[in-house]
């Protein structure tokens, strides 16, 4: 289970991917089993979790990595590369963004 918390010990990744009312379920598809079959498998992987409006339009991707260096050896993999053609075929855009966390209330 992700941990929000102020640390320089962990990575977090926000990745939005816009998408259609009729693909966002194929896409949540696609998003699980790459996360229960390979990225939960990988190096320095914390948690993650997945979250979809209520319209369909939006998925947003939380995860936690050890280290920076973890996440970008996640994507680089062929895998991943083989695995990001295709959720890229379902949907507009995707973009995966390091941030730090500034504050916890």
């Amino acid at each position: 289970m992700p941990t929000i918390a102020m640390s320089q010990d962990r990575q977090t990744v926000l990745t939005t991917f816009e998408t259609t009312p009729g693909t966002c379920q194929d896409l949540v598809d696609l998003l699980t089993d790459a996360y229960e079959s390979f990225i939960s498998k990988q190096p320095g992987f914390i948690a993650a979790g997945l979250h979809v409006n209520d319209a369909q339009t939006r998925i947003a991707n939380y995860s936690q990595w050890e280290k920076r260096e973890d996440f970008q050896a996640m994507l680089r993999t062929d895998e991943m590369r083989k695995r990001n053609r295709v959720i890229n075929d379902l949907c507009r855009s995707f973009e995966p963004v390091m941030y730090d966390v500034a504050a916890v209330f």
